[in-house]
Parts: C-alpha cells; structure tokens; sequence
C-alpha cells in the first residue's frame, strides 16, 4: 500500500514539537499593526499551542499520528 502524503497546508501552518504539542501563529499579525499597541503584537507574535482534540486531527495531516 502506497504511503500517505503529508497535507501541504497543513505543514505550512503548524509544527509539532519534540513533547508532541502541536504549535501554530496566532492570528492577527498581517495588516494594521500600526493600530495596535506593542504589547498587543508581541503577545500575538508567539506560537500558540492547540487543544488536544485539535491536535490529533493536525497530526494526521502531518502524518505524525502513528508514534513518530
């Protein structure tokens, strides 16, 4: 059986690290920054962990999934 492909939106968007905790860039940091404060956009500038349950799916895409 061939093997699964890596989604290739997904590995452009999240990373898995080495604990196996799924990370994306939050939100918000594309246009307007001039409005928003500097604390706002360091805050928004860090990698958000996901929720297990989100994390799962992710890691399927990634093909992560099976004890890699």
């Amino acid at each position: 059986m061939p093997k699964q492909k890596t989604h290739s939106g997904a590995k452009k968007r999240f990373k898995v690290t080495g604990s196996g905790k799924v990370q994306k860039q939050q939100s918000g940091m594309r246009h307007n920054l001039e409005l928003k404060s500097s604390r706002r956009t360091r805050r928004l500038n860090e990698d958000q962990v996901l929720p297990a349950n989100d994390a799962k799916n992710i890691k399927r895409l990634l093909g992560k999934s099976r004890g890699r």
